[in-house]
């Protein structure tokens, strides 16, 4: 049975992270090369409004079933036929002579893409306990980078090789979601999902608010989840520029990053979820807090010494290994911060928060960067941005070992 969650897990990641670059850097690709002018394909960045706005839908999904399968899967297989059906339908579309078809087409891959991301959350939240929880998390992520490999770079090399028609490869990756419904089929009746549905619309779409805002220290709770990884998430977002200002070219910076960095990272989670389960969530939690603060300091080395890709690798390994130690137990305690009547629509909120700083922090982080004047400086700052997140850490998730939920 173990093995079999395991794999449902990490197929289900890899369903959910094919959608994501065939409505965004794929498909500019493909734009780019089709003459399209780079306001349009800059404005095509709204199609994936639908992953921010999830939220808006999932009471529907809290609240009706279908008669086959149970309340999760049933709509979760509805949802993977017509995401296969949408990305094929978006590869046949023509962006040179009907755009606005194409951009309906990518607003509907993103829509049921979203619609997938809030079942699969949802029927993990219900079917693992917080000791399964980040192995399952691990292992989904996981099948979600392979996934963005697949809809990026395996697709963009396959046109560029073998001249495939923009129809042949997006039906090609449409087939991968099918490995997603294989493990809807797959996936234990094991989830009491169907104990739990709201009796009305109005109850689910209020009911998850009123049932969130009577938890104790509920907006302290809040401010932990924006706090936590703020540190992370700032350096995170210059250190592309810092790397190539640093004398690093293109390809180094890809390697480092893109290479040890995601192994680093995907290595990382499951280093987590094992101490996790070992330890408990609150000890986590504040282990991995220390430890991201502790990798970011290595930046701060890198920028006071000469160009060296070893140390660049040794860094960015390190810092992306630290993160993503952070990742299952963080994920873990958001995710039990759910109530199964409303697991769909309050996951899909948390999850909308989870995203808010990495989307607000990207904007003033140049104008601190210049402000604070040398990269070791802003670097001292990202990891002094840590502590906030400690501090509420106290708050909500005391030093101390946690029950198995």
């Amino acid at each position: 049975m173990k093995k079999k969650i395991w794999i449902v897990h990490f197929l289900f990641g890899l369903s959910s992270g094919i959608p994501l670059l065939l409505t965004g850097s794929t498909l500019q690709v493909w734009m780019t090369e089709m003459k399209i002018d780079i306001k349009t394909i800059g404005a095509f960045a709204l199609v994936g409004l639908p992953y921010n706005l999830k939220f808006l839908w999932s009471p529907f999904i809290d609240r009706y079933s279908l008669p086959f399968l149970t309340r999760r899967r049933s709509w979760l297989l509805v949802s993977q036929i017509a995401l296969m059906l949408a990305i094929v339908l978006l590869g046949g579309s023509d962006p040179l002579s009907s755009l606005k078809a194409t951009a309906l087409m990518a607003l509907l891959v993103s829509f049921m893409s979203a619609t997938q991301d809030i079942l699969i959350d949802a029927y993990r939240r219900e079917s693992l306990t917080e000791v399964e929880m980040g192995f399952g998390l691990s292992l989904y992520s996981t099948g979600y980078r392979i996934g963005m490999l697949v809809a990026g770079a395996m697709a963009l090399w396959i046109v560029d090789q073998f001249k495939w028609s923009w129809f042949q490869i997006y039906s090609l990756v449409a087939a991968f979601v099918g490995l997603g419904m294989i493990a809807t089929f797959m996936a234990p009746e094991g989830d009491d999902a169907n104990a739990f549905i709201p009796p009305t619309l109005k109850e689910a779409i209020v009911g998850p608010f009123r049932a969130f805002f009577k938890t104790k220290n509920v907006f302290i709770i809040l401010a932990f989840i924006l706090f936590y990884k703020l540190g992370d998430n700032l350096s995170g977002a210059l250190t592309a520029p810092f790397v190539i200002e640093h004398g690093y070219s293109k390809t180094e910076y890809a390697a480092a990053v893109k290479g040890v960095g995601l192994i680093s990272l995907l290595i990382g989670g499951f280093v987590g979820a094992g101490v996790m389960a070992r330890i408990g969530l609150n000890k986590s939690l504040w282990i991995f807090g220390v430890l991201q603060a502790l990798a970011i300091g290595g930046l701060v080395w890198l920028s006071g010494i000469e160009k060296n890709n070893l140390v660049l690798a040794l860094v960015i390994g390190t810092e992306m290994f630290a993160a993503g130690m952070a990742v299952p137990a963080f994920n873990t305690f958001v995710a039990f911060l759910t109530d199964k009547k409303f697991t769909a629509t309050q996951y899909a909120l948390l999850t909308s928060l989870v995203a808010l700083p990495r989307t607000l922090i990207s904007a003033p982080a140049g104008l601190i960067k210049v402000e604070l004047g040398s990269w070791s400086a802003y670097f001292i700052f990202c990891s002094l941005m840590t502590l906030p997140g400690l501090f509420l850490l106290s708050k909500v998730a005391p030093f101390k070992k946690t029950k198995e939920t």
